[in-house]
């Protein structure tokens, strides 16, 4: 009786200690959710503040051009106006429609961007393809070379490059049938569709290093049954590759956009006096301080003001961009879903 009564308080104890093991165990688990949960929140604030922050950064200036557009000259010299203008007016729009002459320069830039972004388009991606799946002596030099023209700034090509299209003359036939030193090409558009179209425009480096990298990761199963069916390497391309290349297809050409709409460098050094949209936005304070009086009705000998004429000029950078924001509208998403598939980063 009494080993029976010893067994059962020895049970009863076991069982409030596991009772209590399990209340620990319950409370620590508690805890580590209240805690996760904690770091989780704390992780969301910060995130939220640095997004919105870094948002801010880039979403700043656009608003501040917005503001500009729209405020009136009586605005300027108001201290309480900061973001939202008192008197609204569409003035400056038409004072920088006109220094611009907006609307024929956007078709000329239009036409002059797209035809370039279709020629560094095809060339690039097959180079890209050439490199990925055709093997010849030096081809991994030959495409050092190439990423090495990524890192290369285009200020040290700009004298040679200069004078090969001040006299450009093909394996010597315009010197050997005319006796000329070569053909001026200066001030037109073929030395961008020369470049473009031989894939070492600009940054036909990063395009053929994408379409290499896409290519190198179809299996080569697809084109080893085109083979068999009587397909040879251009046909594969064409009817086999290129229909499968959309994301980086997008990407590239959406790169090749923007970038052709920006530049300055081979505008100025190719088409200097060509009328494109970078050429006329990097002279518009000049020019807008030399005509401005003249398209307010005042007399020529009149001078600006100087916080007018920076009004204007923020509304001109503005008609410049709206283009790329109405594009970047869009084509945002299938922009990011390229992206994604071709593995570019950074």
């Amino acid at each position: 009786m009494a080993l029976n009564l010893k067994l059962a308080d020895r049970s009863r104890l076991k069982n409030l200690k596991n009772l209590k093991d399990l209340k620990d165990l319950t409370n620590y688990n508690r805890l580590n959710r209240v805690k996760n949960r904690s770091l989780e929140g704390l992780w969301s604030v910060c995130r939220f503040l640095l997004i919105t922050g870094i948002t801010f950064v880039i979403l700043y200036p656009l608003l501040m051009k917005f503001s500009v557009a729209f405020k009136a000259k009586e605005d300027i010299y108001n201290p309480t106006i900061y973001m939202i203008p008192v008197h609204f007016t569409m003035d400056n729009f038409k004072l920088a429609l006109e220094l611009l002459d907006y609307w024929p320069l956007l078709l000329n830039t239009m036409l002059y961007v797209f035809v370039t972004m279709l020629l560094t388009t095809m060339s690039t991606a097959l180079a890209g393809y050439g490199f990925a799946r055709f093997s010849f002596p030096g081809s991994n030099l030959l495409f050092g070379l190439v990423v090495l023209t990524i890192l290369i700034p285009m200020s040290t090509l700009m004298v040679p490059m200069y004078l090969h299209f001040r006299n450009f003359d093909v394996l010597g036939l315009v010197h050997l049938f005319t006796g000329k030193e070569g053909v001026n090409l200066l001030n037109s558009f073929w030395p961008s569709v020369i470049t473009s179209a031989t894939a070492t425009g600009l940054k036909a480096g990063l395009f053929i290093y994408i379409f290499r990298q896409f290519f190198r990761g179809l299996p080569k199963e697809i084109e080893e049954a085109a083979l068999i069916d009587g397909a040879g390497g251009i046909k594969t391309f064409f009817t086999i590759m290129l229909p499968n290349a959309i994301p980086p297809l997008i990407t590239v050409m959406l790169f090749s956009f923007v970038w052709q709409y920006n530049d300055t460098f081979y505008t100025s050094l190719f088409m200097s006096e060509s009328a494109l949209m970078p050429l006329k936005v990097a002279s518009l304070p000049a020019d807008a301080s030399q005509f401005l009086p003249t398209l307010m009705g005042l007399d020529a000998s009149a001078k600006a003001d100087p916080n007018h004429v920076a009004l204007v000029v923020d509304t001109g950078i503005l008609l410049a961009i709206l283009p790329l924001i109405v594009l970047y509208l869009f084509v945002q998403r299938h922009f990011v879903e390229s992206v994604e598939r071709t593995g570019v980063v950074g």
